[in-house]
């Protein structure tokens, strides 16, 4: 198995990333959002629909 990141073999303290440096990288990417995980398109509810009414606070 090579590393995801810089395709040099993996090294079994850091599966699936040859060093801590790697699985860093990958951390990162996951955290500022380079990476996204797709969705299913769901029906959304009509934003033109008015709220409900809160009864007034006491």
């Amino acid at each position: 198995m090579t590393c995801p990141i810089c395709a040099r073999e993996a090294d079994p303290k850091y599966k699936p990333f040859c060093s801590r440096r790697c699985a860093d990288i990958d951390l990162g990417k996951w955290l500022n959002g380079s990476y996204a995980i797709p969705a299913a398109v769901t029906e959304q509810e009509d934003d033109n629909e008015p709220l409900p009414e809160m009864p007034p606070k006491q």
